[in-house]
């Protein structure tokens, strides 16, 4: 299970370019720092998995979920002009918040644990594919900043659709095959840089293959 945090983006407003310029550039970066106990936020690294301790907030009294992990991206901006090359450093942050995440204590299995990774995971995946379609699309000095954040809340929206079918689709875990599914599409989509199988022609409801 997930929770999605509506309308903290955490956006950072790039200035205004001067206006000479004949060239952009843009560079992207990700934030990962090492594992800080004392931190409410966990920066996603492929190194570093999410484990029980992780969920530090009171579970729900009602509901049916055994678990929630709250987990979302953002980026930050900042742009510097170089002759007449506008360059532009956003820095991608993949995180989950310790103090709103949580689980019961009957649900502490690792099956239910690989399911709140998976969550993690999908919201990382999204982000690759934001940044791929930042590397696709033409940046202006008039808009780019507007363009970038338009992107960026396209990305969420497509975050909320996969998260919600991650859930729909495996029945919040419950379907075991479903979430293997899921799992080998996630690992894939993000060794393809954020491209995901389907696209590539591979068919993760059957056999592998071009189809």
């Amino acid at each position: 299970m997930f929770f999605l945090p509506f309308g903290q983006m955490k956006v950072r407003t790039l200035p205004a370019p001067p206006t000479k310029i004949t060239a952009i550039q843009l560079t992207i970066e990700d934030r990962e720092e090492t594992d800080k106990k004392a931190a409410d936020t966990l920066f996603y690294s492929p190194a570093r998995k999410l484990r029980w301790d992780d969920f530090l907030g009171k579970p729900s009294p009602a509901g049916p979920s055994a678990a929630v992990s709250y987990t979302s991206f953002s980026y930050e901006g900042s742009s510097n002009l170089v002759h007449d090359t506008l360059k532009i450093r956003l820095i991608m942050q993949v995180f989950f918040i310790k103090s709103a995440s949580w689980v019961r204590d009957d649900a502490r299995e690792n099956y239910a644990l690989m399911h709140e990774q998976l969550h993690f995971d999908i919201t990382r995946l999204v982000v690759e594919r934001f940044k791929q379609k930042l590397r696709q699309t033409a940046l202006n000095r008039d808009d780019y900043d507007s363009v970038i954040q338009y992107q960026y809340l396209q990305s969420f929206q497509e975050m909320n659709r996969m998260q919600y079918a991650f859930d729909r689709e495996t029945h919040h875990g419950t379907d075991m095959a479903a979430q293997v599914h899921w799992r080998d599409k996630i690992i894939l989509g993000l060794k393809n840089k954020g491209v995901m199988p389907e696209e590539l022609g591979f068919d993760l409801f059957g056999k592998f293959g071009p189809q």
